[in-house]
């Protein structure tokens, strides 16, 4: 009887999905800068310290609902446009990653 031979596996993607939070606060700074503001200026509308929306645009908050509805408010965006745009770079992400891994497999074909 012939002896089994594993067939090699590449190696998972070891780079862990992005958090919310990180994409959130990427997503939110994108938008303040956009619009040429500071962040005592969009704080001070989202009645929030400039502090605490520094660190949730460093993705170092894990802010509630209420406070990205709040900042999300300040930089007149929906709380449904600011989701989405964050579910697009998470799915956009994930695709990257994908393809990553699936080109790094390479091609392999067997014969019967």
């Amino acid at each position: 009887m012939a002896d089994i031979v594993p067939f090699p596996r590449a190696p998972r993607s070891t780079a862990p999905e992005p958090l919310w939070r990180h994409l959130l606060g990427d997503q939110l700074r994108r938008r303040r800068h956009d619009r040429e503001e500071t962040l005592t200026e969009t704080a001070d509308r989202a009645g929030v310290s400039p502090q605490y929306l520094s660190e949730v645009e460093r993705g170092l908050k894990e802010p509630s609902s209420e406070m990205i509805a709040a900042i999300a408010g300040a930089l007149d965006a929906s709380l449904i446009e600011l989701t989405s745009a964050v579910a697009d770079e998470l799915r956009t992400t994930a695709a990257l990653a994908s393809a990553a891994v699936s080109a790094s497999r390479g091609a392999f074909a067997l014969a019967a």
